[in-house]
């Protein structure tokens, strides 16, 4: 009897279940400007004026595509890069069509209907993950929430979360679905970052509200992906390390030692000796495994993630973070030339003969190392406008004839300001000074627009001369994007000033990785003295 009750409830809920969700939904509870700002942000008409039943209605048949499963509005291409980035084999030809693709997305993607369901009844405590630590700090500053020195990114997050719906009932804002207001200390350049890191073209033409919808819009989907890496990046690194043995490490030579440093971004000190580089890897395969000397930390470890709400999970590669880890797939599909730039930029001397391995080699051992002031390499992404402007003040008869020629490429006046600076550096005095003075504006103005006047030709023989094939079919915006993270690697390596998007999109990880092995130094420490104890009763 009692299993034929159960079973009977479990029918009615089942029946209902399509009915019940809609009077759950997060938006019922949102004010009236809330669900206008929603439709808005993804171009629902509405009609004006609407009552509160006509706009949840329309919310109500955009909600599933929209919030749940937005992946549904994915042409074909899309849904197979998503399933290529998740490592899933696609089928090909007619099999592979979009019904099919979907059905696979569906089966893999980040998160159930349900948590999507209840993600939007609490915005805050996801939507300030995807933003910077200095974001943070310009939120509390702003709306005066005190924070403790020092401002750790976790300590930021925490009290930023905690103060949202205050800072918003401040503001006699709403908080379900944010305004405006959220994104005040946020400038045009600030939203375009976001939008850039994050792989979202910015709509066009753009304004700073709509800028701020797009940027809301793709919050949580933001959120779910840098999960995801983060979480593939730390089983990567896990899987790396599991399989590392002591006996394997001790049967390691010198140069087996430094390979498996390179490519695990460990940082290796000049002259370090054979058994000083063995006590190295070790000790960072302790850290990323959370195995101390007593091999009892595992529990402390694993106290410090939930502690930290997973932290670990959204943590890279073992010491180098989500800097190094990034930087170091860059660099894995750069071509030879430019990688000889990167060093040549540094002052970093290249042996005869190198091989293209070699060369990314000496590249990520100098990831750290800063770009020696100007250099030839620094004209490569100016703006035309900017190269022609410096080619006819820059007194160099040669440079000049090349910014008058018609039909100039752009390739030919890198070619010629590159030969213009050479010449320029040569004689010193007033024309080096002159050339420092020019880059020096024109680089500043650079970082607010770079390539935003690039033609699509223009931006496609900058990604092939680092060797980046183009996706077909991919915008304008795209390539923009495409080719700011490239010049970014190039120009800061894994050390960018905080203003970069780069170092915005590292700083966001590393901060959480480090509170953990804080947390697991710590554990291993007491782990370490219990093992003692324990070893001294016996």
């Amino acid at each position: 009897m009692r299993l034929l009750s159960s079973l009977t409830t479990l029918a009615l809920a089942t029946s209902v279940i399509g009915s019940s969700w809609f009077s759950k939904a997060a938006y019922n509870k949102w004010h009236e400007t809330e669900l206008e700002r929603w439709l808005s942000d993804h171009d629902v008409p509405y009609p004006t004026p609407s009552d509160r039943k006509d706009l949840e209605n329309l919310i109500q048949k955009n909600w599933d595509s929209y919030a749940v499963s937005p992946y549904k509005n994915w042409d074909s291409d899309k849904l197979s890069a998503y399933l290529k980035q998740k490592g899933i084999e696609t089928k090909e030809g007619a099999e592979a069509s979009k019904d099919s693709l979907l059905t696979q997305v569906q089966n893999s993607w980040y998160e159930t209907e349900d948590t999507a369901q209840n993600a939007w009844a609490s915005a805050r405590d996801w939507i300030l993950d995807s933003w910077t630590d200095s974001q943070l700090k310009a939120f509390a500053d702003k709306h005066g929430i005190p924070v403790p020195q020092p401002r750790k990114r976790d300590t930021l997050l925490q009290k930023a979360r905690s103060s949202y719906d205050t800072v918003a009932k401040k503001l006699g804002e709403t908080a379900s679905y944010p305004g405006n207001w959220l994104y005040e200390t946020w400038s045009e350049s600030d939203l375009k970052e976001w939008l850039d890191t994050n792989g979202f073209p910015a709509p066009q033409p753009s304004s700073r509200d709509k800028l701020i919808a797009s940027v809301r819009r793709n919050s949580r989907l933001a959120y779910l992906r840098a999960q995801d890496q983060a979480a593939a990046a730390s089983a990567s690194a896990n899987a790396a390390y599991a399989s590392l043995t002591d006996k394997i490490i001790d049967a390691w030579g010198e140069s087996q030692l430094k390979e498996f440093a390179d490519k695990n971004g460990i940082p290796v000190p000049q002259g370090s000796k054979v058994n000083e580089l063995r006590a190295l890897v070790r000790k960072h395969r302790a850290q990323i495994l959370g195995d101390s000397a007593s091999a009892s930390a595992a529990s402390a470890f694993g106290a410090a993630t939930s502690n930290a709400n997973n932290q670990y999970a959204k943590a890279t590669d073992s010491a180098s973070l989500a800097a190094q880890e990034a930087f170091n797939s860059a660099v894995g599909t750069w071509t030879e030339s430019r990688l000889k730039a990167y060093l040549d930029a540094r002052g970093v001397p290249v042996p005869h003969g190198s091989k293209t391995d070699e060369l990314r080699a000496l590249v990520r051992k100098n990831s750290h190392k800063a770009a020696s002031g100007y250099s030839a390499w620094t004209w490569d992404d100016l703006s035309t406008e900017n190269l022609k402007d410096y080619l006819k003040s820059s007194g160099d008869t040669t440079a000049q004839s090349v910014a008058n020629k018609a039909g100039a490429t752009r390739d030919d006046l890198v070619l010629a300001a590159q030969s213009a600076y050479a010449s320029a550096s040569s004689a010193g005095g007033d024309s080096y000074a002159s050339v420092t003075s020019y880059l020096t504006k024109a680089t500043d103005a650079a970082k607010q627009n770079a390539f935003d006047t690039w033609s699509e030709s223009e931006l496609k023989s900058y990604l092939d001369s680092y060797g980046i094939p183009v996706p077909q079919g991919s915008k304008l915006n795209e390539l923009r994007a495409y080719a700011r993270k490239q010049y970014t690697y190039f120009k800061y390596g894994t050390s960018g000033p905080a203003e970069t998007a780069f170092a915005k999109l590292s700083e966001a990880v590393k901060d959480g990785y480090q509170w953990v092995l804080d947390q697991v130094i710590g554990g291993s420490e007491a782990a370490k003295k219990k093992a003692q104890d324990t070893k001294a009763e016996l």
